[in-house]
């Protein structure tokens, strides 16, 4: 695997290298001594997967709050998406920016996502589905959010929303007092 540094503090676009022969290839997609090389969560206590119907739709942008955050390593398994992930980390160097990737199941990149950050997709294909390594059991108490268009980001999205859930429409504005 190659770790790739992010414009953003502590997070991480992890490439496969994949060994190829005539049946195809094989790659690691996680290793705890790789991971622990570069001083990452090696420690994951829940596997999850969604899945995108229709082009377009968007989930985010989501985080837990402490003390219950979580790290995630994303990686879209079918299609193509969109990955969007916001430094929301107070005294970071890139606290309040953003930074996106485009997932694919052709380029089988992966995004490490540290905790305080908040984590969003829209999917570029139909039919999209990803995969997450989370370090934290999901707790729906601590489950907040910053809303896709907040002014205070001004993320691109690559597309118009076609579908997306309803409290992912109406988080507040985000405050940076927060």
């Amino acid at each position: 695997m190659h770790f790739r540094e992010t414009q953003l503090n502590d997070a991480w676009l992890i490439e496969p290298e994949p060994h190829v022969d005539e049946r195809g290839f094989f790659s690691r997609t996680f290793c705890v001594h790789e991971f622990a090389e570069h001083d990452l969560e090696t420690r994951f206590v829940q596997h999850s997967v969604s899945y995108s119907r229709h082009r377009g739709t968007l989930r985010g942008m989501h985080f837990q709050r402490a003390p219950h955050e979580e790290v995630k390593v994303v990686s879209c398994r079918v299609g193509a998406i969109w990955d969007v992930i916001i430094d929301l980390r107070k005294g970071s160097p890139s606290y309040l920016k953003w930074q996106a990737f485009e997932l694919s199941a052709d380029n089988r990149h992966q995004l490490y996502v540290p905790c305080g950050f908040a984590h969003g997709f829209q999917s570029l294909t139909d039919n999209a589905e990803v995969g997450y390594l989370i370090s934290a059991f999901y707790c729906p108490e601590a489950s907040s959010g910053v809303r896709y268009n907040d002014p205070t980001f001004e993320i691109a999205w690559p597309l118009e929303p076609t579908a997306m859930a309803d409290k992912d429409r109406l988080w507040p504005d985000f405050k940076s007092g927060d």
